[in-house]
C-alpha cells in the first residue's frame, strides 16, 4: 500500500474519512442559502432577472390617500405644471380625431352609457397612464378592477374648457364602487403618471394629461411663427419668413451680439398649433417659447446667471433683453430685465432655427437654439458634427460658384433657380416639415444614456 509522504495514514483511508464526514445535501443547501441571501442586500452585487439588477432592495414608500377636493399638483388643471391649456374640442369630423386611440384593456371596465364607445377613446398618453393605473388597482385590491365612467365627450356634457372634449381626461372609480377606496385610487393615479389628479366628487376621481403636442419628444424647443428676429440687413422679420442661409442676431461665446448664419431648422411646422410659455418682463419685452426650450436666466437665489428650461423661469427671475436705445448690432447692448408674468398661450406655427452660435435673439430677447437637455454646452457640442459638415458643404458650393458660374450669360429663369441669400444657394434653404432628422437622432440617444436630471 502506498503511503502519502508526511502522513501516517494511507491515501485511501483519508478519502474514506472525508467521504464519511461530508455533510448531507440538505445541510449544504442551507449553508448556500445562508451565504447567498445576505449578498442580495450588498451594494454592488448584481442579480439576474427583471428589475434594477443590483443594489439594495427598494424601500417601499407609504402612499397617502388624497382627501376630498384635493388635487395634485396644487395648481389649476390648465397651467404649465399640470395638464396645460385646452386646445379645442375634437369631433369625429376633426382632423385631430385620428390622434385618439381606443382602449380595449380587459382589466378596465368602461361604463359607456352612451353606447358609442366614446369612453374608450383617448390620447395615447392618457391610454398609457390609464393602463398603468389598472395594474396598480389590481395589485392594491385583488379582485377589484378600474372602472371608467367618463372618457372622451362628444355630447357637450362638460364645461366649455374641459379636457374630456380632447380625450385627455377620464373620470374613474373602482369596479366595486367602494367610496372608501377613492382617496387611495387618486394617489395611485398620481403614481401612474397622470399630470393632474383631482378628488373631484364623492362618486369619482378626475384625471387628466398634457396634450400630445406638448410632449417633449414631439415639440422639443420652438418659437411661434409670428416671433420676430433681426436680420443682418438691420430689419426685423417673422420667423415664418426666415430661410436657411440668412444671418440673424445671436449671442456669441464672448457675450457679444453678432449676426450668425442659420444652418438648419430643428423643427418647422407652419400650420401646427402648440402650447408655449410666454415670459413678460417689466419693460414690456416678451419671449414666447416652448417649455423645454433653454433660456439664459439670472435670479437672486443663484450666484451667477445660468441657462435653464423656460418652464423653470419664475416671476422675479431676470432674462437678457435688448436695451431699447440700441437698434443695430454695432451698438447692440443687453441688460437683465425682470420677469413679471409667465403664462401658457396657444400660438400658430412652430419654428426652431439653429445658428452657428447656438443662440438666437427673438423678439429682442436672448434665447438658446437648443431644448430638452439641460446643458447649453452639451447640446452645442452634440451638434458640432452637423456644423462641420455644413461648413464643408458651404465651402464646396462657394468654390463651385467661383469657378463655374457665368453670370453674364445667365437667363432670367436661371437667375430665379440659382437665387442666393448671403452667398448660399437657395436650393439649400429647402427644409422638410417636422423635426430635423439629426435632432431626432440626438433625442433618441439622450433619452437612453443621459440621467433624467439632465432631461426635461
Amino acid at each position: 500500500m502506498v503511503h502519502q509522504r508526511g502522513s501516517a495514514r494511507p491515501v485511501s483511508y483519508l478519502r474514506q474519512h472525508h467521504q464519511r464526514k461530508r455533510p448531507p445535501p440538505r445541510i449544504l443547501l442551507v449553508i448556500l442559502l445562508t451565504l447567498w441571501l445576505p449578498a442580495l442586500d450588498t451594494p454592488g452585487v448584481l442579480a439576474c432577472g427583471p428589475g434594477r439588477g443590483g443594489g439594495r432592495r427598494p424601500i417601499l414608500r407609504k402612499l397617502t390617500p388624497l382627501v376630498f377636493k384635493q388635487h395634485v399638483p396644487n395648481v389649476s388643471e390648465n397651467t404649465l405644471p399640470a395638464s396645460g391649456l385646452p386646445e379645442g374640442r375634437v369631433s369625429r369630423h376633426d382632423s385631430r380625431f385620428r390622434n385618439l386611440v381606443p382602449n380595449y384593456n380587459a382589466d378596465i371596465i368602461f361604463k359607456d352609457e352612451e353606447g358609442t364607445g366614446a369612453d374608450r377613446l383617448m390620447t395615447q398618453r392618457c391610454k398609457e397612464r390609464l393602463n398603468t393605473l389598472a395594474i396598480s388597482v389590481m395589485n392594491q385590491w385583488p379582485g377589484v378592477k378600474l372602472r371608467v365612467t367618463e372618457g372622451w365627450d362628444e355630447e357637450g356634457k362638460h364645461a366649455l374648457d374641459s379636457l374630456h372634449y380632447e380625450g385627455r381626461a377620464v373620470d374613474v372609480t373602482t369596479s366595486d364602487r367602494d367610496r372608501s377606496k377613492y382617496g387611495m385610487l387618486a394617489r395611485l393615479a398620481i403614481e401612474a403618471g397622470f399630470d393632474w389628479v383631482y378628488y373631484e366628487s364623492r362618486s369619482h376621481i378626475h384625471c387628466s394629461v398634457k396634450s400630445e403636442s406638448s410632449s417633449v419628444g414631439k415639440s422639443g424647443g420652438c418659437f411661434p411663427g409670428k416671433s420676430l428676429i433681426r436680420t443682418s440687413e438691420g430689419h426685423q422679420k417673422p420667423l415664418s419668413d426666415l430661410r436657411i442661409g440668412e444671418r440673424i442676431a445671436a449671442l456669441n461665446s464672448d457675450g457679444n451680439v453678432v449676426y450668425s448664419e442659420v444652418i438648419a431648422f430643428l423643427d418647422r411646422a407652419p400650420e401646427e398649433r402648440r402650447q408655449f410659455v410666454k415670459l413678460i418682463t417689466a419693460s414690456g419685452k416678451y419671449l414666447t417659447l416652448t417649455p423645454a426650450h433653454l433660456v439664459p436666466v439670472e435670479s437672486d437665489d443663484q450666484e451667477s446667471s445660468r441657462i435653464t428650461f423656460a418652464a423653470r423661469v419664475k416671476v422675479g427671475d431676470r432674462i437678457l433683453v435688448q436695451d431699447p436705445d440700441t437698434t443695430n448690432v454695432e451698438s447692440f447692448r443687453l441688460r437683465w430685465d425682470q420677469v413679471i408674468e409667465a403664462k401658457l398661450v396657444l400660438e400658430e406655427g412652430v419654428f426652431a432655427p439653429l445658428t452657428r452660435e447656438g443662440t438666437v435673439v427673438v423678439d429682442d430677447v436672448v434665447a438658446s437654439c437648443y431644448a430638452i437637455v439641460d446643458s447649453q454646452t452639451l447640446a452645442h457640442y452634440a451638434w458640432m458634427p452637423f456644423r462641420i459638415v455644413w461648413s464643408i458643404q458651404s465651402g464646396f458650393e462657394s468654390i463651385k460658384k467661383f469657378f463655374w458660374s457665368d453670370t453674364t450669360q445667365e437667363t432670367a429663369e436661371d437667375f430665379i433657380s440659382s437665387n442666393e441669400i448671403n452667398g448660399v444657394v437657395q436650393e439649400k434653404t429647402y427644409q422638410p416639415l417636422g423635426v430635423h432628422w439629426y435632432a431626432s437622432f440626438l433625442y433618441s440617444i439622450a433619452s437612453n444614456i443621459l440621467p433624467s436630471s439632465l432631461l426635461y
